[in-house]
């Protein structure tokens, strides 16, 4: 099991690790070896709260397959190691803020003096158009 936050936990059999050839930095390295990482994290596995669960899928956006996989890949360095904690610590990140519920937004009212200082704006306005009408003779 790996620890994502104090109440949540993610089933290591839920991922799924596959190494291919990178692009990027490591010169000759880069044709022979398969450094880059791609973790796939099957949500039917991973036995996240529905809540989470329904949040993750709209954060991971188009990572996340018609078969309900996440697919996250790394290959910034030039090691396999390197990549594959990467990639874990992306994921981690990503169930992380999903894990955090959005606040709900309170309606609130404008209050009667801020109500009654944009009239009196409005009406000061309306008194200096009103001014500059007057007084124009066009002969």
């Amino acid at each position: 099991m790996i620890r994502v936050t104090n109440t949540i936990w993610l089933d290591e059999n839920a991922i799924e690790e596959s190494f291919v050839r990178a692009s990027g930095p490591g010169g000759q390295n880069v044709n022979k070896v398969s450094t880059a990482v791609l973790l796939r994290v099957s949500l039917d596995k991973a036995n996240l709260p529905p809540a989470v669960r329904a949040r993750l899928e709209k954060l991971a956006g188009r990572r996340l397959t018609l078969d309900g996989e996440l697919l996250i890949a790394s290959q910034k360095h030039r090691t396999q190691e390197r990549n594959r904690v990467e990639a874990m610590e992306a994921l981690i990140a990503l169930i992380q803020r999903a894990a955090v519920a959005p606040v709900r937004r309170v309606a609130t009212k404008p209050s009667f003096g801020a109500r009654q200082r944009r009239m009196d704006e409005k009406a000061h306005r309306g008194r200096i158009k009103s001014a500059r009408t007057g007084g124009r003779d066009d002969e």
